[in-house]
């Protein structure tokens, strides 16, 4: 009975890993490492994937030191000082906004490509908050039950599409290589491969047993980068990275993966499963990004849910992303490129390894729960791959 206890709370764990993983930066990351060709998009994938694993394992050290049900805030607070918890406070915002956005301007051209395009984008935008933001007012029940329905159709087109595409595959579109690409995708991978924010909750989850804990973060991210390369062979086996419509042209047009697929397959079921796909994760991912935007803001102002108030915390966060997805509608992949070049870059980047250092070697916490090797090098590498990914962003935009 021990055993089928223990190998429960693993498989849970894991499932919490990969659903929060697995999101609306599946629908960007075809497009964002196609220009790069197939071999390198795969390595710089499992780049990322291995980076995200060792920053999440490093933020189970710091959740150790930590007392029960410490969110990444309090962590920042604690061994970061009053800069660290301000500068945690100010991202995490920053974070909310730009996804809300890229799902914002995602979910309103599928719902516009399910329509059919004489549907007015504005109108398609718009009228996909308005559909979902009041199951979203309602609260945590409504959300997790839609949730339930959406995850299904998520599994079930994804395994759809992958049985129905796999003999559209041009295995010669694969040999594609530019390597100087291969960076240029890795903000929108840190959002890809995000999950961190799950693991205080994990870790409480599985009573702070380290080895469960662990294992379920392993696993947890396995399943995502298994389904993203698969996903990935599919899209770049089916449309070409040069040429009209290719995979170039959809990044230099803010679309994301599933819109391409238009031109270059002859089988227009195989393309309603796409849109399908498309729907159900950017859907899955925005309803749940939205109820915990809404309790992020409603904890950090003090204000209560109810009434007038939760109808002025629910404009707060619907309003000003579609605003901003109206103004700019080819926003998506700079969104999610900003949300990971900086935000998840700093949140899940740099905060880990740095709050493992100030925890080692400043506040003495002791290292009997030490989750990686390597000492100071190994975190000033980590640090440092991050600084980089950093400064390249901010060079793009000088």
């Amino acid at each position: 009975m021990r055993i089928f206890h223990a190998c429960g709370h693993v498989l849970g764990g894991t499932l919490l890993i990969a659903g929060t993983t697995i999101g609306v930066g599946m629908l960007a990351l075809p497009v964002a490492t196609g220009p790069s060709g197939f071999l390198p998009s795969i390595t710089i994938y499992l780049a990322c994937w291995l980076f995200m694993l060792c920053t999440g394992l490093l933020l189970l050290e710091v959740c150790l030191w930590m007392p029960k049900e410490a969110n990444l805030i309090t962590m920042a607070h604690k061994l970061l000082g009053n800069a660290g918890k301000n500068i945690c406070w100010v991202v995490y915002l920053f974070l909310f906004v730009t996804v809300m956005i890229a799902h914002v301007v995602g979910g309103g051209s599928i719902l516009r490509e399910i329509f059919g395009t004489a549907l007015n984008p504005a109108v398609a935008t718009i009228a996909y908050v308005i559909l979902f933001s009041p199951i979203v007012y309602l609260g945590t029940h409504s959300v997790d039950r839609l949730n339930m329905g959406l995850m299904a159709g998520v599994i079930i087109t994804y395994l759809l599409f992958i049985f129905a595409a796999f003999g559209s595959v041009n295995t010669a579109l694969l040999h594609y290589m530019n390597w100087s690409k291969a960076w240029i995708a890795i903000p929108i991978l840190f959002t890809a491969f995000t999950y961190q924010v799950i693991i205080p909750t994990l870790v409480t989850y599985m009573e702070r047993n380290v080895k469960r804990v662990r294992l379920a973060i392993f696993f947890g991210t396995s399943i995502p980068l298994l389904v993203y390369l698969i996903w990935e062979y599919l899209i770049l086996g089916i449309i070409p990275v040069e040429g009209p419509g290719g995979l170039i042209e959809a990044a230099e047009g803010g679309n994301n993966a599933v819109m391409p697929l238009k031109q270059y397959l002859n089988n227009p079921s195989l393309f309603t499963i796409g849109k399908a796909f498309a729907f159900f994760t950017m859907t899955t991912s925005y309803i749940a990004l939205a109820l915990a935007y809404l309790d992020f803001l409603a904890d950090g102002l003090k204000i209560v849910k109810k009434g007038i108030k939760k109808v002025g915390l629910c404009l707060a966060i619907f309003v000003p992303p579609v605003l901003i997805a109206l103004t700019y509608p080819d926003v998506f992949l700079t969104a999610l490129g900003y949300a990971g070049g900086f935000s998840c870059a700093i949140l899940f980047g740099i905060f880990p390894p740095l709050m493992v250092w100030v925890g080692r070697y400043k506040k003495k916490y002791g290292r009997s729960n030490q989750q990686l090797p390597g000492g100071r090098v190994f975190l000033a590498v980590l640090i440092s791959f991050v600084v980089i990914e950093i400064g390249i962003e901010i060079s793009k935009l000088i």
